[in-house]
Parts: C-alpha cells; sequence; structure tokens
C-alpha cells in the first residue's frame, strides 16, 4: 500500500509503498477512505508523544471500510462502514469494566501506539470493543471527523463540561476540535465567545453558532476581554488549542466556580505547563481533562447529527489527495488553516 511515512522527527515525511497490515485476531484491517489531518498528528511528528517507534506512518481520524477480520471477531465483516474512537480500547481493565475506555489502562492509538491511517489501510485492534458504525448516506470525509475531533469535543462540552443552555462558554481556539465545540455548544442553547488568532476561523465560529468572537491577537489580556463580554466571565471554558497562553486564558477568563477543560495537548521539554492554581482556589475553578470519547457513547452524538442538529459535514473545509500530505502534516505547525482537512489516500 502507499502511505506517509517519517523517519527522523521534525524532517520531511515521504509517501511510499510499504507492506499491507494484517489484523490481529482480535482486530480487522480498514481500507481507509478519508482520514483528518489533526494538530496531534503535527504533535506526533514532531517527537512530542514518546509512544512513537521509528519510521512511523502517522494518521487517527479515519473512516473505510472494513477489509479483513481477524479470527476471534464475530460482530463485523469486510463490507462493513466503520469509524473509530482514535483511543483503541482494551475492553477487560478496570477502566474499560467502568465504562471508560477513553482512558483505558492498555488502549492502543493508531499513529501513535502502531501505524496509522496516512495510508491505504490501517490496523485497528479489539474490533469488538472500538468500532462504530458510519450510517448509509453519511460521507466518509464526515465520518472521519467523528473519530476525533467532534467526537472528543462533544465529550468536552457535553459530558466533562456538563455545559447549559443560557451558560457563556468560551472556546480559545478555533481549529477543527474549537469550531466543534462552537458548534455542540451553541446547539445546546449556550452563549460561545470564540477566541482565536485568526479572522477566517473566526469566520467559521460565527457561521457555527458563536455569539461574539474574540481576535486574541487584538487585545493584550484575552481573558479580560471575555470575562468583559460575557458579565463577570465564562461558565465553562475550554482549551482548544493546546498552548501555556490558551490554558492561562481560558482558567482566567472563568467566573467564579467556572470550569475549564483541558482538550488540546500540551507539551513543554519537562512535561509540566504553568497553571494559574491560584485563582482555582480562590474561585473555586473546575479544571478537567478530556481525552476522545468511547465508542460506546457515540449513538447519541449520531443521533443529533442524522437530526441536523449537529452538522459536522460542514467542519471539512478542504480535502487533498495521499501525495499532499507531507506538506499539509509539516504545515500544520505555522500555518494549520481554518475547519478541518481530510486527506482521501485513494483520490
Amino acid at each position: 500500500m502507499r502511505a506517509v511515512v517519517f523517519e527522523r522527527y521534525g524532517e520531511p515525511a515521504e509517501v511510499r509503498e510499504v507492506p499491507d497490515p494484517a489484523p490481529a485476531e482480535h482486530g480487522v484491517v480498514v481500507r481507509v477512505e478519508a482520514t483528518g489531518l489533526c494538530r496531534s498528528d503535527w504533535h506526533g511528528w514532531m517527537g512530542h508523544d514518546p509512544d512513537i517507534t521509528l519510521p512511523h506512518v502517522p494518521g487517527h481520524e479515519l473512516a473505510g471500510v472494513v477489509e479483513a477480520v481477524g479470527a476471534l471477531v464475530t460482530g463485523w465483516r469486510p463490507g462493513d462502514r466503520v469509524t473509530v474512537p482514535f483511543v483503541c480500547a482494551c475492553g477487560t481493565c478496570a477502566a474499560c469494566a467502568a465504562g471508560d475506555q477513553q482512558v483505558c489502562e492498555r488502549q492502543t492509538q493508531p499513529g501513535f501506539s502502531h501505524w496509522g491511517s496516512f495510508a491505504g489501510y490501517v490496523a485497528l485492534d479489539h474490533a469488538e470493543v472500538n468500532l462504530v458504525a458510519v450510517p448509509e448516506g453519511m460521507a466518509f470525509a464526515t465520518a472521519a471527523a467523528l473519530g476525533c475531533r467532534f467526537a472528543t469535543a462533544f465529550r468536552a462540552v457535553v459530558q466533562q463540561g456538563r455545559v447549559a443552555a443560557g451558560e457563556w462558554v468560551a472556546v480559545h481556539g478555533c481549529g477543527g476540535v474549537g469550531l466543534s465545540a462552537v458548534m455542540i455548544a451553541a446547539a445546546s442553547g449556550a452563549r460561545v465567545v470564540a477566541v482565536d488568532v485568526s479572522a477566517q476561523a473566526l469566520a467559521l465560529a460565527r457561521r457555527f453558532g458563536a455569539a461574539e468572537c474574540l481576535d486574541a491577537a487584538g487585545v493584550s489580556d484575552p481573558a479580560a476581554a471575555v470575562r468583559a463580554l460575557t458579565g463577570g466571565g465564562a461558565h465553562l471554558s475550554l482549551d482548544a488549542l493546546g498552548s501555556p497562553a490558551t490554558c492561562s486564558a481560558s482558567m482566567n477568563g472563568l467566573r467564579r466556580r467556572g470550569r475549564h477543560v483541558q482538550v488540546g495537548l500540551l507539551p513543554s521539554p519537562d512535561g509540566t505547563t504553568p497553571v494559574p492554581l491560584a485563582r482555582a482556589i480562590a474561585l473555586e475553578l473546575e479544571l478537567l481533562g478530556s481525552h476522545g470519547m468511547a465508542a460506546h457513547a457515540y449513538p447519541g452524538m449520531l443521533e443529533l447529527v442524522r437530526s441536523g442538529v449537529l452538522r459536522p459535514d460542514l467542519l471539512t473545509t478542504s480535502a487533498i489527495p495521499l501525495d499532499a500530505a507531507p506538506a499539509a502534516l509539516a504545515a500544520m505547525g505555522s500555518a494549520p488553516g481554518a475547519g478541518v482537512t481530510v486527506i482521501e489516500p485513494w483520490a
């Protein structure tokens, strides 16, 4: 198969021929029809993830058709249309037994713990626990976003963030996951402040329901600006980018007893990020992480998509062939673009 491969962190990847994968006895191989280009892929390419072994094929949010199944798989067969959470759970650890597959103790992640979906085919573990059926009529490009950015945003806003109608929600960073969060929070009846430095991203945020759009490059203190726009601070705030500046702004923009959800990855040389804990103590803020969404939680989200309440299809702003993926991956660090870019390996 053809795949995007990199052999050194931060150096150009290339498209080359590599062996087709084979399914584990509990897994499947999926023919990749669409796979999203995500900032997490860029983090992996830069060497921010310790699980990656070189050479490596990135890609973790995907949709496609089951090509082959392992000997122990009974619930899926070749030809099934599927997507998968980026966290593939084992199904048997204590976290999985509690229904928390998104923090599985023995999780695997395509594009990180093993070769991913910037390829013609990808192997996925523990298919019975992790595969999600893609409804007939849903485009693969739309379904691909559900595996990471949209599902991650859904859980961050609805389940972890406990959004309520009438609340102010601030979303810091309006890339794919941030725009998803804007759409989901607005559909939940919240008033959303979208914060970014890109006019194009903010225009999309307005289109997807943001009540206020704040150009962070145009203000000296984005947190103070959020507090002013919301009459005292957001009830719920998300760092959907992942940087010390956006994390701090998200927390400092909350009102008393507000809730901060960290969604974006926060790489740093020593593995730590400064956070304003003094304010968290004084205002009794909640600090929450959000790490994807388990496959069993997808039906509620899919029903909202089916009914038209949520429109993840609108988030896809460009589709590119596999040959364009190496350059697009490298550009994620400085010019990530607005909306979601989808790679179509067979185009």
